[in-house]
């Protein structure tokens, strides 16, 4: 047995030297550095900042290095170190109408107060392999603009002086709002919590959903309403000074979608919403949060429950990349007692089925 043991840790330790061996690579050519992940490779920062829920480039681009550009790998690394951090409470909401924009469309209304602003995004570029990317060719100084100040208009505030779209995340006076790092999972959700859960869930698993519901799993007719990438400042009450103070600027993605309502006895006929915010660049994300966010609101407005995705408990139980690459990688650790024992049920029943198949021939034999 301490034989068995020895070679184990020494295989187990020779696997980690070949990893870092991987990792490291042809060593001809430069180390990436943090630094360029961080510059270069941003949209994957982003998403694994997102999925970890927490926000530090520098962190995320070393999970990233460290994973080998495995990102539920990195989100995992990342969300393991985010446990280890104190707590110390609760930010202010973010007020996304002071957002500084970069980046800011809708499909909904073509002259958008305050303007379409299309940002760094590849909705216009050709699908093709750019042949010059192989060599560090130099790159032309895109156009700027001062940035605006102030607050930016929602499109669902155009709609709302109509009273043609429902109000905007009205909840009880005495409502708390949840925390799904600190609190147990219980169904069914309030909204907050299931927002949350949509925040950190797997983009590739949301963004499924999200495309099933526009294929008719689910009642959803969606329009963009507006999608907005840009910087927010996050703010902090301090009890002792008796103010909030700036911790800081964050990158985040808003997006609001805004959905067909026939209306009920209760409520006129007008449009609901879908929303989405995530951290980063991330607005693929965003849009499947915001179409998963309105499935998931169907007994809330009155709607059947007939498709996976406004199924709460089956999209929040699943969304979880990191839980799910527990569960499933999980099956590569020996199972090697259980597996024996399922092998002797099966054989043993392989006997049982061989001797009744045998008795039912002699029987059969003897009544010709």
């Amino acid at each position: 047995m301490y034989v068995a043991v020895k070679g184990g840790e020494a295989a187990i330790a020779n696997a980690h030297r070949l990893l870092a061996d991987r990792r490291r690579g042809d060593r001809s050519l430069p180390a990436i550095g943090i630094d360029q992940i961080v510059a270069q490779l941003g949209l994957a920062v982003d998403r694994v900042m997102a999925e970890a829920s927490l926000f530090d480039r520098t962190l995320a681009a070393l999970a990233i290095r460290q994973s080998r550009g495995d990102m539920i790998e990195a989100i995992f690394l990342l969300r393991a170190y985010r446990t280890t951090l104190p707590r110390f409470g609760y930010s202010r909401p973010l007020d996304t109408a002071d957002m500084t924009i970069e980046r800011r469309i809708s499909a909904t209304y073509k002259d958008l107060p305050g303007g379409q602003l299309l940002g760094p995004t590849f909705d216009y570029t050709h699908r093709l392999l750019d042949p010059s990317l192989l060599q560090d060719e130099a790159v032309e100084a895109p156009a700027q603009r001062t940035a605006e100040t102030g607050r930016v208009m929602r499109v669902s505030e155009i709609l709302g002086e109509e009273g043609l779209i429902e109000a905007d995340g009205d909840m009880p006076e005495d409502h708390e709002i949840g925390d799904l790092t600190r609190e147990p999972m219980e169904f069914p959700m309030t909204r907050d919590l299931r927002l949350q859960a949509l925040a950190r869930g797997d983009e590739g698993f949301l963004l499924a959903l999200g495309y099933s519901t526009q294929r008719g799993y689910g009642r959803n007719h969606p329009f963009t309403g507006e999608i907005r990438i840009g910087e927010v400042e996050v703010e902090f009450d301090v009890p002792e000074l008796g103010f909030a103070v700036s911790l800081g600027v964050i990158q985040i993605t808003e997006c609001q979608m805004v959905n067909q309502f026939k209306g009920s006895a209760k409520a006129p006929p007008q449009f609901t919403r879908g929303y989405g915010l995530v951290f980063g660049q991330s607005e693929r994300k965003a849009m499947a949060m915001s179409l998963v966010d309105r499935a998931l609101r169907a007994e809330e407005l009155g709607e059947d429950i007939t498709a996976p995705a406004q199924d709460e408990e089956f999209v929040i139980s699943h969304s979880d990349n990191v839980q799910a690459t527990g569960f499933v990688e999980h099956l590569k650790l020996p199972h090697y007692v259980d597996f024996q024992a399922e092998l002797d049920l099966v054989r043993r029943m392989r006997r049982e089925f061989e001797a009744a198949r045998s008795a039912g021939e002699d029987m059969k034999e003897a009544a010709e």
